[in-house]
């Protein structure tokens, strides 16, 4: 399904997504609720280090944060491909609205202990899970394809001007004020966003099939990320970026205390100073993409975070040390907001939130392992021996990506193929009925079948991905010619899901075999429906026993 500003001919995709009005309103509030966050998780990680002394612990803020993300990002990928997303990321606003509000009241108080804490981090991070597949994957709702890279990048431009500057506000309202005026103004924050999708009326085109459970959806999401080579390439190199990468953020407040010898108004500046990295790497991703391959654009954003990690270890001057960040900062959007239009770019919209959160799995698994590892590092050798050794990590992903290079996705196609129309049935079907099995049959010529075997081997992962199960080919040992393809689905519904999954991109593989087919007509197409004769209800006509027809029979359901 193109989305519902799909550019064409006579329109040409816009210059950039901020003239597109309910793009440009989300961005500023999510921009602003980034804001918030950031504030809030300032006034969190120097929480903990006043009523904690343990690096770990301080580490374990990060991780409670982004832990959620790894367990419930599928789930969530696949309650926003399932229902409407703006609903989603409503009920996500309001859920970490209160989570806040109460973090506030208890910080007043002065209830919270470090597990406390870490509690009502770990919920906000359930509710920024719930909410980031639904809101990565409603870009491509708001702009066209072409401009898809550039709304990605804004966003993570967003992120990051509220990174360069919410941290020192959030430093000097913790001077300030104390935590919980940082959790209160964190909780005003989320009003902003939930205004603008409140009056957001999206128009999307009707749904022609039901829904798929939860699980089936998780399953076809997991199932098609599973062959898709392209988005297996991204979601590993992701992770393995995340583990080293998440020892910056996850340590910067004890670079502040104890290696310039700061206070949280040094490590808000630290953090601002890894913000406008951030931002600099975003402005820029749009000319770096028209010139430089992905591979090359990560390479160099991994080498910029490496020496930002190595430099920031070493330091003790305040300056260089935020001249280094700068430079790690630069890094990690770069590549971050790399991968995130790799995988946006390789979906199609049917399955692009449950890629996406897959795609944060794995990112923000990585994160979340990450700082806990170089949390104990820390904890055992002291900051510095644990951002050196997370900046020489780095050097895995890059040793990893000289075999493993991520592939360029900008040119597929996948709008749906729009050929293919629900075939009329001499035997009753419904929905439910099946499992269905389909045989194709193809006429090869001897001296076609090497190239025949190579097209139904892509031929083979296109199905499967898709959903199709036990796919075999066969050749008839009467006929050498003949092929038979081969694979059934659980029900009718599957079968017309599976069909109209296929993309544009998918048009070239079908296209090759068709035209390596050599009989006096189309490829035979026989669709049946699979019966135990064990299992079938008798019934008894006077003077006979005799079978009846499982497809009529008013008793029998499918």
């Amino acid at each position: 399904m193109a989305g519902p500003f799909a550019s064409t001919a006579d329109s040409p995709p816009p210059p950039s997504p901020l003239t597109i009005s309910i793009f440009r309103a989300v961005w500023i509030a999510s921009m602003a609720s980034n804001f918030g966050g950031l504030i809030q998780s300032v006034g969190a990680s120097w929480l903990m280090t006043t009523i904690a002394h343990s690096p770990t612990l301080v580490a374990l803020v990060q991780s409670s944060t982004t832990l959620p993300i790894m367990l419930l990002s599928l789930w969530a990928g696949a309650v926003a491909d399932n229902l409407d997303r703006r609903i989603v990321m409503l009920c996500a606003q309001g859920f970490m609205l209160l989570v806040s509000l109460t973090l506030s009241i208890c910080a007043w108080m002065g209830v919270l202990t470090p597990w406390l804490l870490l509690t009502f981090t770990f919920l906000i991070g359930c509710g920024t899970a719930l909410n980031g597949p639904a809101w990565q994957a409603s870009v491509g709702d708001m702009v066209p394809r072409p401009v898809l890279p550039s709304a990605v990048a804004y966003n993570s431009m967003g992120f990051n001007i509220a990174r360069s500057v919410g941290p020192a506000i959030g430093g000097l309202i913790v001077a300030a004020a104390g935590p919980a005026a940082a959790f209160a103004v964190n909780a005003v924050s989320y009003l902003g966003l939930i205004v603008v999708l409140t009056r957001w009326h999206p128009v999307r085109p009707p749904r022609m099939l039901p829904r798929e459970t939860l699980g089936t959806a998780m399953a076809a999401g997991v199932r098609y990320v599973a062959m898709s080579p392209t988005i297996r390439v991204v979601l590993l190199r992701a992770g393995l970026f995340g583990i080293a990468a998440s020892a910056v953020p996850a340590l910067m407040p004890l670079v502040a205390r104890d290696l310039v010898t700061g206070g949280p108004l040094v490590y808000g500046v630290l953090l601002g100073a890894f913000g406008l990295g951030a931002v600099a790497g975003a402005l820029s991703s749009g000319r770096l993409r028209q010139r430089f391959s992905t591979e090359t654009i990560v390479r160099a954003a991994t080498l910029a975070l490496t020496i930002g990690a190595i430099v920031a270890g070493m330091s003790h001057i305040t300056l260089v040390t935020v001249a280094a960040l700068a430079l790690a900062g630069a890094g990690w959007v770069l590549a971050l907001s790399t991968f995130n239009v790799s995988v946006q770019m390789a979906a199609p919209r049917w399955v692009v939130a449950r890629a996406l959160a897959l795609y944060q799995m794995a990112a923000f698994g990585g994160m979340a392992m990450g700082a806990w590892l170089f949390g104990e590092v820390a904890d055992d050798h002291g900051v510095r021996v644990a951002l050196i050794a997370a900046g020489l990590a780095q050097g895995i992903g890059l040793i990893v990506g000289l075999r493993l290079k991520l592939p360029q996705a900008d040119f597929m196609n996948l709008d749906p193929a729009g050929q293919w129309t629900v075939p009329e049935t001499a035997v009753a079907v419904q929905p439910s009925s099946g499992p269905i099995v389909i045989s194709i049959e193809y006429h090869i010529d001897p001296v076609d079948v090497i190239e025949f075997l190579a097209a139904m081997n892509e031929r083979r992962r296109i199905r499967i991905r898709d959903g199709a199960r036990h796919w075999t080919l066969l050749r008839d040992l009467g006929d050498p010619r003949l092929w038979i393809e081969r694979y059934n689905v659980p029900t009718w519904l599957d079968y017309i899901r599976h069909q109209e999954r296929r993309t544009q991109a998918d048009a070239e593989n079908f296209e090759r075999i068709r035209a390596l087919h050599r009989g006096d007509d189309k490829p035979v197409i026989h669709r049946m429906i699979e019966r135990q004769t064990g299992s079938l209800p008798w019934t008894r006509a006077p003077g006979a026993r005799e079978m009846a027809d499982p497809m009529t029979d008013p008793t029998r359901s499918s």
